[in-house]
């Protein structure tokens, strides 16, 4: 079989803009909660929703996926780092001595006893995980101002939420992050940025994954929109998304240290729960037809 292994090395930055970078990895988050706020005001309209019962989602969702992501990644991988590092913890800094970041550094903090400075990384760790718990706990409080129904509102979510997992996962291919374990299979990656070993590309694995998820869920919807309430489409997510995470694990490299040797990664090990609740949720809706 001939190899076409892919040589990754793109510019983390997307373009600039004067001295100011957009990075892909940034672009891809706002392409994907862009896609899924257009997709979701589609669905409103045609389930016939108010205007105003729909426009404070984007914001209980923004905030919602990213302060979970964040605070899973750092509570569910990283404690023992973050909970000593509450600044970085909640806060797109970090404390570091390396002069090539000092050109960031921000003068309205105060500089560290031992030489280090503050620099502008942006948010470096966010759990898919965590934000999804970050997610369902926003749309809970997003139903109890609007009282709308929240199997209503989770159905929805659910339907066009891989557009922006699928968007992600690109971002995090587009960093050389969440790599892939060495590998001889013909597509491999070899990501510069981190060695010359051919390598899974287990990003474009789940983007792929969760790509197809959106057209199963978005069929299933065109041909039974009256599930739409019933837990259907908020189970059918969760359970091919973690199902999916569980396998396309195994084909990536551990993320922290602590996760060597164990048979279940942490990623496999935080996507059981989903999985069994969106089998109930499916379960739940199927035995109420």
């Amino acid at each position: 079989m001939t190899s076409i292994f892919i040589n990754w090395n793109p510019d983390i930055f997307a373009f600039h803009i004067g001295s100011f970078g957009i990075r892909w990895y940034s672009l891809c988050w706002a392409i994907g909660i862009l896609s899924v706020t257009l997709l979701e005001q589609r669905l409103y309209k045609e389930q016939k929703v108010p205007d105003e019962k729909f426009d404070p989602l984007f914001i209980y969702c923004f905030l919602g996926i990213l302060i979970g992501a964040r605070l899973g990644h750092c509570l569910f991988y990283e404690p023992s780092y973050y909970l000593q590092h509450l600044t970085e913890m909640f806060l797109p800094i970090k404390e570091t001595s390396r002069p090539e970041l000092w050109t960031t550094w921000l003068m309205w903090l105060p500089t560290g006893n031992d030489g280090t400075h503050w620099v502008m990384t942006g948010y470096e760790g966010l759990a898919s995980h965590g934000g999804t718990l970050g997610l369902m706990i926003a749309l809970w409080l997003f139903v109890r101002k609007t009282k709308l129904s929240l199997l209503f509102v989770l159905d929805n979510i659910a339907i066009v939420t891989p557009v922006c997992a699928c968007a992600i996962r690109i971002g995090n291919l587009m960093n050389s992050e969440i790599i892939g374990r060495p590998t001889s299979v013909p597509w491999a990656f070899i990501f510069e940025k981190v060695d010359m070993q051919p390598r899974h590309p287990g990003q474009l694995y789940e983007a792929l994954c969760y790509a197809l998820f959106f057209i199963v869920g978005w069929w299933f919807y065109r041909h039974r929109p009256q599930r739409v309430g019933s837990g259907f489409f908020f189970g059918l997510c969760l359970t091919l998304i973690f199902t999916a995470r569980i396998f396309i694990e195994y084909t990536k490299e551990n993320q922290v240290d602590f996760e060597n040797g164990m048979f279940f990664n942490m990623g496999q090990l935080l996507s059981v729960p989903f999985v069994i609740l969106g089998l109930w949720c499916i379960w739940r809706s199927l035995k109420k037809e």
